[in-house]
């Protein structure tokens, strides 16, 4: 049984789809939440290479900033026919301003430099919360599919618009974000790969 959630919590991102996607999860079990961005809080920089090391850089961050318990997300999408990349440096891909369009065409130029334009692909999402105190929990989850191009749909962020999961007809980027991020009542697995990693943090901690 993991440690249960009370009182304020920081949402170490400022990321405004993330901060969305998580207050959404959060919202119906009372969680008082504020992002880090919110606060004022400096983005850490993300000097990790696994999604583990850097939520758990963020969600350090924060806690050490406020002295409050904080909830970080590092997520991306990681391409098979790209051994992987663009993984942990999904947000690098697009550049500072962040311009997930210029991504998501350099990850449509390499496949198609490669002849492999449909290559398998999944999204994956580690969620860290760490108290004052020392104590960390760590949730993951991941949903697998292929690339499509064009782009299609214009809801969600970063790569959604490519990226087509395993039993669904439409990309993440026609989904939308309630439909995307659901958290079914039975035990059907959410479409999303970060509400697959809040089920698991959800039954931990709330």
């Amino acid at each position: 049984m993991g440690r249960k959630l009370q009182g304020r919590l920081i949402i170490a991102t400022h990321n405004a789809g993330k901060l969305w996607e998580m207050q959404r999860l959060l919202a119906p079990h009372g969680v008082d939440a504020i992002s880090a961005g919110e606060l004022g809080l400096p983005e850490p920089p993300e000097t990790g290479t696994t999604f583990i090391a850097n939520a758990r850089l963020k969600a350090h961050a924060a806690m050490t900033a406020t002295g409050l318990p904080a909830f970080a997300d590092d997520s991306g999408m990681c391409v098979d026919a790209l051994d992987g990349a663009p993984g942990v440096y999904s947000a690098d891909w697009a550049g500072n301003p962040r311009d997930f369009g210029a991504a998501m065409d350099r990850v449509e130029r390499e496949l198609l430099a490669m002849g492999m334009l449909g290559s398998r692909a999944s999204f994956n999402s580690t969620l860290i919360i760490a108290w004052p105190d020392g104590h960390e929990a760590i949730f993951e989850g991941s949903v697998a599919g292929a690339l499509v191009f064009p782009r299609r749909g214009t809801q969600g962020f970063g790569y959604d618009p490519i990226f087509l999961p395993d039993g669904e007809s439409r990309t993440f980027g026609e989904m939308m974000a309630e439909e995307k991020n659901a958290v079914p009542d039975d035990d059907r697995l959410p479409i999303s790969h970060r509400a697959r990693a809040f089920v698991k943090l959800r039954a931990a901690c709330l």
